[in-house]
């Protein structure tokens, strides 16, 4: 990576599996690879490295994501030998170990033009399933994510923006497909249809008023994915320029159907 010119890298989230455990090793290893990146470095947890450490005795995941925060986002900057500064939010709260905290994880830049935002969003169900769901917990950051992609819209707006890319861990899943491991829902309702938790519901229906009103292209980049090149698929809306497509397709594409 640091042989090519990049104006900047995103981790969509997961720096281990889920099975393995939640050691200090495995932040501060991260730590070192992003610290050695030429370009700036920007990066949203994922479900493997503060959800799924529940799984392990002796880990809670809140405390695992407290732990993320003080290390990773500690400033107003990405991580990388150069650095690019970042929005960072700080209202609504979310949850930690012992009070409400800022979401700094959730972070706005712009490069060339378009506007780049992260989202704590994680998979599978948004932290309402597994062995140790958090109802409060997936509360809090829900409102967080939706007031931060409401107003990553609103500066995107306000700066002319040609386009927005989101960057998440989860696929919240789009419609009845379940192509790329994300939830099966209604294309319409947007109710998720498989019969598990739904984390997610409440945060697309907000997002795809959004899509429709700001009417430029806009990208959703997530990590659970195996299907599509290095882990990245771009979802949308039908009847929506958010078409459903290969990272290398034209986003301004009108798409009045799913595009694969």
């Amino acid at each position: 990576m640091n042989s090519q010119n990049l104006a900047f890298t995103a981790h969509d989230g997961d720096l281990k599996s889920g099975s393995s455990e939640c050691t200090d090793a495995v932040y501060t290893q991260a730590l070192g690879y992003f610290s050695s990146l030429s370009a700036p470095a920007g990066f949203t947890p994922g479900d493997n490295d503060w959800v799924d450490c529940d799984r392990t005795a002796g880990y809670s995941s809140l405390a695992q994501l407290d732990k993320e925060r003080q290390l990773f986002f500690s400033t107003t900057f990405t991580l990388g030998h150069h650095r690019l500064h970042q929005q960072v939010q700080s209202t609504p709260p979310c949850l930690g170990v012992s009070d409400n905290v800022p979401c700094v994880e959730n972070r706005r830049w712009s490069v060339g033009g378009v506007t780049y935002a992260t989202l704590n969003i994680q998979g599978p169900c948004n932290n309402l399933c597994d062995v140790s769901p958090d109802p409060n917990e997936y509360a809090a950051r829900n409102q967080a994510d939706i007031v931060w992609m409401q107003q990553t819209f609103a500066y995107a707006q306000a700066h002319h923006s040609a386009a927005i890319m989101f960057i998440s861990q989860a696929d919240p899943g789009f419609d009845a497909t379940g192509a790329t491991r994300g939830p099966v829902r209604d294309p319409e309702t947007l109710a998720e249809t498989d019969g598990l938790p739904d984390g997610f519901q409440e945060f697309l229906l907000a997002l795809r008023d959004q899509v429709i009103a700001f009417k430029k292209p806009v990208a959703y980049v997530h990590g659970d994915s195996h299907l599509l090149p290095h882990r990245q698929a771009l979802a949308g809306f039908p009847g929506t320029r958010f078409g459903k497509l290969h990272a290398r397709r034209d986003l301004r594409r009108p798409s009045g159907k799913w595009y694969q």
